[in-house]
């Protein structure tokens, strides 16, 4: 645990360092304060309504939130349509080679593609800000009440919440000491935590025989915690040689070095594409059911069959689940890997992947390896998805949210522990980097 948390200690000690932690740290507080602001005219008792209606979707959405959307605070939409307008331009880098020669051009490159995909978050914002207020104020009972002014009010509070939250991130990532969306995203997990452990207490009072079941998942959620961690620091070294070559007047030496391939390099982003496909067509359904009760027989059948086959409880749904994160696991992998480039690059600068030639050898050597590590990593991803929906049943445990988004398994566990390790391992290069600056300095003192 020591060795853990020694880049914290050691960077605490860094004027520059501790200045950017205590920069994040208030950012977080600017963040959760922000969560307590309501857009106003809130109806309380309409936002629960919807939350018991809505078969677990908007508790699943709210869970990145840090319950902004069952506030209906000003940051209700969070940050996710600056993460979905950045995933939209990363497919489009694969789509349009303009935009792969765009990313290829350095410092004015990446400014022009983040200034691209703020502009389509907003528009994204302004959309979703206009349907959510839309939906609100036509629910029964309603979220907002009716009115013009009110539906102006609501999505000018809603889109300038989530604008504050990407500029903040953008501060917390210049000024900060790591990815600001991440820390983002982090902190309305952390921020929910409080109010899942009064849950917890609060079963274990109802109900004395919970505890030991309690004790159990809180057993599997520290082996989860150790398997993620375990799995998303796992890469597969693939050995590189690097011939000699002449720079200037002199001979450069060949290196050894290799190619490391991760295990889940596509992170969380299969889970949240795969449970949002899997959890609307039964939340439409109920919705459809509860909205015209004496409606058409047959249309009435094929929704309480999509209502029932799409439950997490259901088979078919945890199948159609999985299916889809290993689907989204293999997509992404292929967004952020171009195995063609990659083998170009090395045949450029002399490298060879050792008993393969340089090119098309090497591209289907490593396209058959990345393959095959894409498949653990989409299995360890639906298990650890599915875990999620299923121990909360096998344990039966009272069906509360608290079962089914906190301890076991998800996208919580494992963008908390993957935002952990991030922040830990930027502050131990920030060290390593202070050190090297330090002992050139002082062999620049020095006399040859």
């Amino acid at each position: 645990m020591k060795k853990a948390l020694e880049p914290l200690i050691l960077a605490w000690r860094v004027p520059e360092l501790r200045n950017r932690l205590l920069f994040v740290l208030g950012a977080i507080v600017l963040y959760i304060t922000a969560l307590n602001i309501p857009v106003p005219n809130a109806n309380p008792a309409g936002i629960e309504a919807l939350f018991n209606s809505s078969a677990g979707v908007l508790g699943f959405i709210d869970t990145f939130g840090g319950g902004a959307l069952r506030k209906l605070s000003i940051l209700a939409l969070g940050i996710m349509p600056y993460i979905t307008a950045s995933i939209v331009f990363q497919v489009l880098t694969i789509a349009f080679p303009y935009f792969k020669e765009l990313q290829r051009e350095g410092e004015y490159g990446r400014r022009k593609m983040a200034q691209w995909t703020r502009w389509a978050a907003i528009i994204l914002t302004i959309v979703q800000a206009i349907i959510a207020t839309r939906a609100f104020q036509s629910f029964t009972p309603a979220v907002l009440p009716p009115g013009f002014g009110v539906f102006i009010q609501s999505v000018v509070c809603l889109t300038a919440g989530t604008m504050f939250l990407i500029w903040l991130g953008e501060q917390m990532t210049t000024r900060g000491v790591g990815n600001g969306i991440s820390f983002i995203i982090f902190a309305g997990i952390v921020a929910r935590l409080p109010v899942n452990l009064a849950e917890l207490l609060e079963i274990g009072q109802n109900d004395p025989t919970v505890i030991a079941k309690l004790f159990v998942m809180l057993l599997i959620f520290i082996a989860t915690i150790y398997v993620v961690i375990t799995v998303t620091q796992g890469e597969r070294r693939i050995p590189v040689k690097y011939a000699a070559r002449q720079a200037g007047q002199r001979m450069v030496q060949g290196q050894r070095s290799y190619l490391p391939l991760k295990v889940a390099a596509a992170g969380v982003i299969p889970i949240i594409f795969a449970v949002s496909i899997v959890l609307f067509p039964g939340q439409i359904a109920t919705w459809y059911i509860q909205a015209n009760p004496g409606g058409n027989s047959t249309a009435i059948s094929i929704a309480e069959f999509f209502a029932r086959e799409f439950n997490p409880e259901a088979i078919t749904a945890s199948l159609f689940y999985a299916g889809l994160v290993l689907l989204f696991t293999y997509f992404y992998t292929a967004v952020l890997f171009d195995v063609r480039d990659l083998s170009d690059n090395l045949k450029r600068y002399g490298g060879q992947v050792q008993g393969y030639a340089p090119g098309r050898p090497t591209e289907m050597y490593i396209n058959r390896v990345l393959t095959r590590i894409t498949f653990a990593g989409g299995v360890f991803l639906a298990t650890l998805a599915l875990m999620q929906w299923w121990m909360p049943t096998l344990l039966q445990l009272p069906p509360t949210e608290v079962a089914g988004s906190l301890l076991v398994g998800g996208t919580s566990l494992l963008i908390v522990v993957g935002v952990a390790l991030e922040i830990m391992q930027n502050l131990d290069q920030q060290l390593k980097m202070r050190q090297y600056e330090g002992f050139a300095k002082g062999m620049g003192k020095g006399k040859l």
